[in-house]
């Protein structure tokens, strides 16, 4: 029986997860505690999960229609963005696989969004109380409201602009944390694609039994 490689046999997505790594150890808390506990809390499931040298599971890479955008936002994240990071997520770029998480799909979305996980239950680096993977938005992108049960979830912009529940612009190196069952709702700049790299913390039944879906909007007596 051929076994799985190991992270250690693999250095390009070992290189990815260092620089996750040490985008949490730098980003600031902006003074909040919550923050900054989640800070530490995802650098220590990395970090744990990094030593235990985790299998990758090597999967057909899948892409979709979004991910025609990919190489202007790594262009773009390389000018603007953590550079680094955005090299270490070009060089696993090829292996993806890109995901829309969604039974059912709103309008157009399909067109303009999708995500690939890095880390977590479903790999390709195994790992149970973390999940860390990447999201790629198209130009003008309404992202429903949505939340996640049980699940702290942060991202961090590496490349283009972003708003959440229109309240802020969130650019490269920007960093935002939504609690769980939190409602939030993402927007994209006109012009340019976004990217941004996300962590799940949670317990592990969350992690494994996420179940994504758009909030229904209230309906008006």
């Amino acid at each position: 029986m051929v076994l799985a490689p190991t992270l250690n046999d693999r250095p390009d997505w070992r290189y990815l997860l260092n620089e996750i790594y040490w985008a949490y150890r730098h980003s600031s808390s902006g003074g909040s505690r919550p923050i900054r506990s989640h800070h530490r809390l995802v650098r220590q499931r990395l970090n744990r999960a990094i030593a235990q040298n985790p299998f990758v599971l090597e999967r057909r890479p899948r892409t979709k229609p979004v991910c025609a955008h990919l190489g202007r936002a790594i262009d773009n994240g390389k000018r603007f963005g953590p550079g680094a990071l955005v090299r270490s997520v070009e060089t696993v770029a090829p292996d993806l696989v890109w995901r829309y998480g969604y039974r059912v799909m709103p309008g157009k979305l399909g067109e303009k969004y999708a995500y690939a996980e890095f880390m977590g239950p479903m790999g390709p680096v195994m790992a149970d109380d973390l999940v860390l993977g990447c999201v790629l938005f198209a130009p003008r992108t309404i992202y429903p409201s949505h939340a996640h049960r049980g699940v702290t979830e942060s991202y961090i912009c590496i490349s283009g602009a972003m708003s959440q529940n229109d309240v802020a612009v969130y650019t490269p190196g920007s960093m935002i944390v939504n609690t769980p069952e939190f409602d939030h709702k993402i927007t994209t700049c006109a012009l340019e694609p976004t990217l941004l790299v996300y962590a799940w913390t949670g317990s592990t039944t969350d992690l494994a039994e996420q179940e994504m879906a758009f909030l229904r909007p209230a309906r008006r007596s």
